[in-house]
């Protein structure tokens, strides 16, 4: 059972270890969210922790049900890990470049990069295993929103 299960967690926790470390490094900043000027569809601060935590939990399934599919070393699985992996490591620099250095077309520039990174994410999951790259919809979906938020408030401000 522990077999089966383990990748999971270790997976799990990897990505919500990737996004509370970026929250840690960032959580004396966050306070500009309330300074600054937001377009009119921006959620209250409190919704984005309870959103990002449900995304990465759903990201660590994902990956998790990459990894164990087949078996590694396959090609197309050891491909969609690391464009994962790579979209991780865009994902923790995001809220640094945003809320500690206040770059905010740098940011909105991030985010595509981001975007990009988790489509492909998609697109190579989907050779594998189609549930684990469904299982990044969410994740797509939320960034674009949180695009059209990083754009609006570089506007704005």
């Amino acid at each position: 059972m522990w077999k089966k299960i383990k990748p999971y967690i270790i997976s799990i926790a990897i990505a919500l270890a990737v996004g509370g470390l970026s929250a840690l490094l960032t959580r004396g900043n966050m306070d500009i969210y309330a300074e600054i000027q937001k377009p009119a569809l921006a959620p209250p601060g409190w919704l984005f922790p309870v959103v990002w935590s449900i995304l990465y939990v759903l990201m660590g399934i994902s990956s998790a049900m990459i990894y164990v599919k087949n078996g590694l070393p396959s090609a197309d699985n050891q491909n969609g890990l690391a464009v994962y992996a790579l979209s991780l490591v865009v994902n923790f620099f995001w809220s640094i470049i945003f809320f500690n250095l206040r770059a905010f077309w740098v940011s909105f520039i991030w985010l595509i990069l981001l975007w990009i990174l988790i489509l492909a994410t998609i697109l190579r999951y989907r050779k594998t295993g189609k549930t684990a790259a469904y299982l990044q919809i969410p994740y797509l979906i939320w960034v674009t929103f949180a695009g059209y938020l990083n754009y609006m408030i570089a506007v704005l401000n």
